[in-house]
């Protein structure tokens, strides 16, 4: 079996699957597991070049809808008439439905039904502690610093925070994401904040420039300095490791209360 994987999200599942031998070409940003590095790559995961994909004779490419603009690949493999599939999870119970698929599609039931139990499990853990916590925090999260976006009620990062033991600033959002107006968020006065850029590298994160945004350095959580760079690894991709990024955030919101 050949198998293309077009997001990191997707290489992640496949690669917690057991599936990582059978990956022949993947998308620009996909970087875990280590293992994968070396593999041919078709382009950035919203602008994925179909003709490279095509040459590398796949079986199964593993398309995604989780990144807006990603669609134009899903029309794009359509023409092509390339045989794919499509994982659009919104939630973590619909990250842990993209594993189940993923898992029945190429004979790893069994593996998907493992991955997905030991994932819970760490979640249940994770959500028994916060219960205990004396105060949850109003978390506030951004994908973008210009214009401001940020995930809503729609986003798996809103289940996370709320697991975690925060709520989102701005959760309450019907939508997976939006542009807002950046002197909106003093309104929320978020108690913790997180930078997480998407496509931009952990290291050039600079969550210490939200404080110089006007109106922004009475924010508590500002006051307070809790202002942190997220991984966007842990957060950004509807996979096995978004339990890692609910793991670290619980550590900053424990702190916190």
């Amino acid at each position: 079996m050949r198998i293309v994987s077009l997001c990191p999200s997707n290489t992640e599942i496949a690669c917690a699957l057991g599936l990582g031998p059978s990956l022949v070409g993947l998308d620009r940003s996909s970087d875990w597991p280590p293992e994968v590095v070396s593999l041919p790559r078709v382009g950035p995961d919203i602008a994925i070049d179909v003709a490279a994909v095509a040459t590398l004779k796949p079986d199964l490419v593993l398309s995604s809808l989780s990144v807006p603009g990603m669609e134009a690949n899903v029309a794009a493999l359509d023409r092509a008439g390339l045989p794919h599939i499509v994982l659009d999870a919104r939630s973590i119970p619909d990250v842990f439905t993209s594993i189940r698929t993923v898992g029945r599609l190429f004979g790893k039931g069994a593996e998907a039904n493992a991955v997905v139990a030991a994932m819970q499990a760490r979640l249940d853990a994770v959500q028994a502690r916060a219960a205990a916590l004396p105060r949850r925090p109003t978390v506030f999260l951004e994908w973008w610093p210009k214009p401001v976006i940020v995930p809503g009620r729609q986003c798996w990062t809103t289940q996370m925070i709320h697991i975690a033991g925060g709520e989102s600033a701005f959760g309450e959002l019907d939508v997976r994401s939006t542009p807002i107006e950046t002197d909106s968020v003093p309104a929320r006065a978020p108690d913790i904040l997180l930078t997480c850029w998407c496509g931009v590298p952990h290291a050039h994160q600079k969550p210490g420039k939200l404080a110089e945004r006007p109106g922004w350095g009475d924010i508590p959580g500002v006051r307070a300095g809790q202002v942190y760079a997220a991984e966007e690894r842990l957060f950004g991709r509807p996979g096995p490791r978004l339990v890692d990024g609910v793991e670290w955030l619980h550590e900053r919101i424990a702190a916190w209360a």
